[in-house]
């Protein structure tokens, strides 16, 4: 039977590929700056300063555009509680915690940069966007507790990264403004790095300790949810943004689940025990469910946007006379 390694044994083992994988990160990083994305002269002051406050007809932005950027944002926002979990479950020491550092400082520049897009642009009310972050960051991030532990982390990180940046780039696109769109492209390739960055580190943990990694990667891929997951509206606003395209089932499965596996090469190791193996199949059954349950989405999606399209046909005809 194929002996487990501790929690300190990965972290020692792995330390000196996250020490590589950091230096070709911050390499290959460019610098950028959220101010430089935030179109200042659209600014004015509010009631507070003499100025008029917020009112839906002054935003620019489709609903499902505000939508998909005020939860971008708010999921940004819970970088205090990102910080201590992967704190916890990473490291602090070492290149370890050089990596979480930097990591965090770099996903701050996002919010900062969304936040100032909205408010400036008036695209969102800022009011109720301030509620929404104190209560968000106020819940902070409860991961279930079979989610402890270095690999699963990564597991976890490396599925989200991937995902964030799909929604950040899906996003710029039902914006209809080339300066969102141009910011959310920047935020993206940040959100990349950081995916090859854990994906790196989690296909040396497969070399490692295969058994380990594939437990972790089939526990992630089934039980995957979004972090931002108990904002306000959370159901009613994901449900606007799969039926749009920001993210849905398909990309969650060919764009994301899948190009992780192959270069894990999940399905091709030979170096899996008997507990390995069943994990394998597990998760080889959850993806083949998934691929049905993707079909059904996207027939009931046609469905639905076909029915909207009708419904606002009938609409302009009526209101035309």
């Amino acid at each position: 039977m194929v002996k487990d390694l501790t929690q300190a044994e990965l972290l020692t083992e792995l330390e000196p590929v996250v020490a590589d994988s950091l230096n070709r990160h911050l390499a290959i990083t460019a610098a950028w700056n959220p101010h430089d994305y935030v179109p200042w002269g659209d600014g004015r002051n509010f009631a507070a300063l003499g100025g008029r406050d917020w009112i839906e007809s002054q935003s620019k932005l489709s609903e499902v555009a505000r939508v998909a950027m005020v939860t971008n944002l708010l999921t940004e926002d819970n970088l205090p509680s990102y910080h201590r979990y992967i704190g916890e479950n990473l490291s602090v020491d070492g290149a370890w915690g050089t990596w979480v550092g930097r990591w965090t400082a770099e996903e701050n520049r996002h919010s900062i940069a969304i936040r100032d897009y909205l408010v400036v642009t008036r695209s969102v009310d800022p009011v109720q966007l301030e509620i929404d972050r104190m209560e968000h960051v106020a819940r902070g991030v409860h991961a279930p507790e079979e989610f402890e532990g270095l690999l699963i982390q990564l597991a976890y990180v490396t599925v989200q990264e991937v995902a964030t940046r799909i929604t950040h780039r899906q996003t710029g696109r039902v914006c209809n403004d080339t300066i969102a769109d141009t910011m959310l492209k920047r935020i993206a390739q940040d959100e990349n790095l950081h995916a090859v960055f854990y994906r790196n580190i989690l296909e040396a943990g497969f070399n490692l300790a295969p058994d380990q990694a594939i437990e972790a990667v089939t526990k992630v891929i089934r039980e995957f949810d979004m972090p931002g997951r108990g904002m306000r509206d959370w159901r009613r606003n994901g449900v606007l943004m799969v039926k749009h395209g920001i993210y849905d089932l398909r990309q969650h499965l060919d764009e994301v689940l899948m190009p992780l596996l192959r270069t894990w090469k999940v399905f091709e190791r030979n170096d899996f025990s008997a507990r390995g193996d069943q994990y394998r199949n597990e998760l080889g059954e959850f993806l083949d469910k998934l691929q049905s349950d993707v079909v059904r989405f996207e027939e009931r999606r046609a469905h639905l946007l076909e029915r909207d399209a009708k419904r606002a046909a009938a609409a302009r005809v009526a209101a035309t006379g």
